[in-house]
């Protein structure tokens, strides 16, 4: 059993993040100098998303041959990532109200200089500036088109058998990259804690406390409520993705684990066709994280400031975050250049309160990526259930 647990990936990362948060809190001037090990990885693992988005939507659409499905799966997505993600907003809104995290003292609050994400004017979410820095977006329109246009040749059955080798010469290549992970998991925790300190976190202990409370909530009982629906486990579920999982704790982003979550959404029995759909439309649309952070993080400057919002603010503010979310995860800096541009449009709440989030905002990023990850795995599960694109025997083996 103990020779099982030292050879597997998963262990290796843990310890990581464990080293990571250790050497932070002991050594920081050190741990400062790891950065890199962090951003680096990050790096070579979004190297891999471009072509893992395309390769496996040409090739699901290509093989697939029905175009009407294809249609069908991705409205079906974008109505199930709309509603999910504004019960994820309201949530958020509820839990900031009800317990206030908002109403402490701000004596003790970390105050930095926001002024590189507040300083000029604020400009409004652009679906144009959307589209146009968003490069998932992108490749995933070109993926389809080459898709569609591939499903119609009379060359297809050549060409799909040269792109999936190609596609099993670069998931080999993610393979041995993705052992590198503990690297980049104990670099990217060692220059968070170093850089901030466990002291910092303190005065916002309730804040973090109420963020991570309400991300469990929405994953056990919204997320879990939808997969008992379609009879299938999110315990066992969050069990198979554990590796995914720790990977995006410790970098704080839930794009490095994106090809991973892929290749075991395949393995786990989901088509090919609906992985390179959902998934990646799911990373732009369906951002539960970002969402339930997003609305908790303007009820508690609003609390910071005194300020009352009444119901019908309440409801512009879900409104406007169901649009400024969807842009969070094409924006450099998202949740603070997101969450400037949602108070801007609301003019009720000062921009200077992102100071008081400065200092915690890369530590409630890991729930939010954690929760975006799992979020996008449910939704791709329970969308090939419907389609019966899920194969049960192979879901079965697995477990889930």
């Amino acid at each position: 059993m103990l020779k099982k647990i030292v050879t597997h990936l998963t262990f290796y990362v843990l310890l990581a993040i464990v080293a990571g948060i250790l050497l932070g809190h002991y050594d920081p001037e050190t741990a400062l100098k790891t950065e890199p090990l962090g951003t680096y990885f990050i790096a070579l693992i979004k190297l891999f998303i471009a072509p893992i988005i395309f390769l496996t939507i040409v090739l699901g659409i290509g093989s697939m041959g029905d175009l009407k499905k294809v249609g069908k799966i991705g409205f079906k997505a974008l109505v199930y990532f709309e509603i999910v993600t504004t019960i994820s907003l309201v949530i958020g809104v509820v839990i900031a109200l009800v317990f206030q995290p908002g109403n402490i003292d701000k004596s003790g609050l970390p105050i930095q200089d926001a002024s590189k994400y507040t300083s000029g004017p604020q400009q409004a979410f652009s679906w144009w500036n959307f589209f146009a820095t968003n490069t998932t977006i992108q490749v995933l329109i070109a993926a389809i088109i080459c898709g569609m246009v591939l499903s119609n040749s009379k060359y297809r059955s050549p060409i799909v058998e040269r792109l999936e080798t190609l596609s099993h010469w670069v998931f080999t290549a993610l393979k041995y990259v993705m052992y590198l992970a503990p690297i980049g998991a104990f670099g990217g925790m060692a220059f968070t804690i170093g850089k901030f300190g466990l002291d910092t976190l303190l005065p916002l202990a309730k804040l973090m406390i109420c963020v991570y409370a309400t991300m469990a909530l929405f994953i056990f009982v919204i997320l879990g409520s939808i997969m008992r629906y379609f009879k299938l486990s999110i315990t066992k579920f969050l069990a198979y993705i554990k590796e995914e999982i720790l990977v995006v704790l410790g970098t704080s982003s839930s794009e490095t684990a994106m090809p991973g979550l892929m290749v075991k959404l395949e393995k786990l029995g989901v088509s090919k066709s609906v992985v390179g759909l959902v998934v990646p439309t799911g990373y732009s649309f369906n951002l539960d994280g970002t969402s339930i952070y997003l609305s908790m993080a303007v009820i508690f400057l609003a609390q910071l400031y005194n300020v009352h919002l009444s119901f019908g603010e309440l409801a512009l503010l879900i409104g406007i975050l169901m649009l400024t979310s969807k842009g969070a995860a094409g924006v450099t800096g998202s949740g603070f250049i997101v969450l400037a541009s949602t108070l801007a449009s609301m003019h009720t709440i000062p921009l200077e309160g992102l100071a008081f989030l400065l200092g915690v905002d890369k530590f409630m990023s890991e729930a939010r990526a954690i929760t975006n990850i799992i979020g996008n795995g449910v939704a791709t599960l329970v969308i090939a259930k419907s389609e019966n694109a899920l194969n049960a025997v192979e879901a079965e083996a697995v477990g889930v």
